[in-house]
Order: structure tokens, then C-alpha cells, then sequence
């Protein structure tokens, strides 16, 4: 089976797809386009919707992240069988996309008095959204959904991004989310990957 995952040279939204995929031990493509160099028009055009992510898997075509990334955790045993525990797991994405947006809002906002709105807004977000991600967390045993599931892949990537545009742990007050972080680290092919991967980008 042929599987690509495109995106750029950035692991941004497609980082956490890229950990459930080796992870599962799932042999894929990983092309990146350089950001600098974006948009490559033939390339844009040739997207469903003119956007990066997308997963090509036997010449087919998925876009968007969360579609992505519950596809991939499909196909690697990190999506329940029962329909109510998805639904759960997909609001807990969609909890952990709420306070990633934040984050864009405050990154591309170029008016400085609006930038200064959307980081107050940004750093009482992640407070906001930590602490409930910490007691989900608590309560599942470490992991969203009682056993280490695709939400969990996702918080992690939504963790990590926002640490590194904002240049500070922030998970560092969140024993559960660190414990976390540590384990996916440190999981079968995953560990491989960052090994090779080197520093978040």
C-alpha cells in the first residue's frame, strides 16, 4: 500500500498524524514543501481545496488534519470501535483545535493593539484549556478515554506547537500533560522518529 503525507517543512498541524503513523509502523512518504517557497502554484492548484495537509493513500485523496489524523488512528488501533468513545475523542480535538486557534489568531494579527487582545486571549486560553485537559487526563488514567487513543497524538502536536511559537513550556504546571508528552515520546516507532528528526520545527 502507497501512503503520502504532504505538508510543509514545519511540524505544525500534521506532526501528531506523523507520530500515529510511525507509530502504527505505517511506511509512508513524508513530503514537505519549503514554507519560503509556498505557494507553488501547480502544486496549490492541484490540491482539493488549495490546502496543506493532505494524505494520499492507493491514489486517494483526504484533506484536512482532524480527518486525517482519525484516519491514520483507523488504521493503527488508536480509534475505540464503540460509536459514543469517537464521539468523545472528537470533542476532545476539537477542545485542543479551540486553543491552537487562539494561537494563529495571536500569530497573524499585525494590528499591534489587537495583537495585545489576542495574546491576553491566548495566554488565559491555554490556562483555560490546560487545567481541562489536565483533569480529562487525570480521570482517564493518563490518557483521554481511559487507554492512549488519536486525541491523545493530537493534544500532544497542540502542546508542542504552542510551546514552541511561544517559546515556553507551557505545559509545565500540567503533570498529566507532561507525563503525557513523555510517554508518546517514548512509544515504538516514535522514538525512532524524533531520534532522527532532531529539534521541533
Amino acid at each position: 500500500m502507497s501512503r503520502k503525507l504532504v505538508y510543509f517543512d514545519i511540524n505544525g498541524y500534521s506532526e501528531p498524524i506523523r507520530y500515529m503513523l510511525h507509530y502504527g509502523g505505517l511506511k509512508f512518504e513524508d513530503v514537505r514543501y519549503l514554507r519560503k517557497e509556498w505557494p507553488i502554484k501547480e502544486v496549490k492548484d492541484s490540491l482539493p481545496y488549495g490546502q496543506l495537509p493532505i494524505y494520499e493513500e492507493d491514489g486517494r485523496t483526504l484533506n484536512q488534519s482532524i480527518a486525517i489524523a482519525r484516519y491514520v488512528a483507523s488504521q493503527t488501533g488508536l480509534l475505540p470501535a464503540d460509536l459514543w468513545e469517537q464521539a468523545k475523542l472528537d470533542a476532545a480535538v476539537l477542545n485542543v483545535y479551540d486553543v491552537v486557534k487562539k494561537l494563529a489568531n495571536y500569530f497573524f494579527e499585525k494590528d499591534p493593539v489587537k495583537k495585545e487582545e489576542a495574546k491576553k486571549d491566548l495566554d488565559e486560553g491555554i490556562v483555560y484549556y490546560f487545567s481541562r485537559f489536565e483533569k480529562e487526563l487525570k480521570a482517564g488514567g493518563g490518557h483521554f478515554g481511559g487507554k492512549l487513543t488519536w486525541a491523545d497524538f493530537v493534544l500532544i502536536g497542540g502542546v508542542e506547537l504552542l510551546n514552541y511559537h511561544l517559546k515556553d513550556a507551557k505545559h509545565k504546571d500540567y503533570p498529566a500533560i507532561a507525563a503525557l508528552i513523555s510517554k508518546i515520546h517514548a512509544l515504538p516507532g516514535v522514538k525512532e522518529y524524533l531520534a532522527k528528526r532532531g529539534p521541533y520545527v
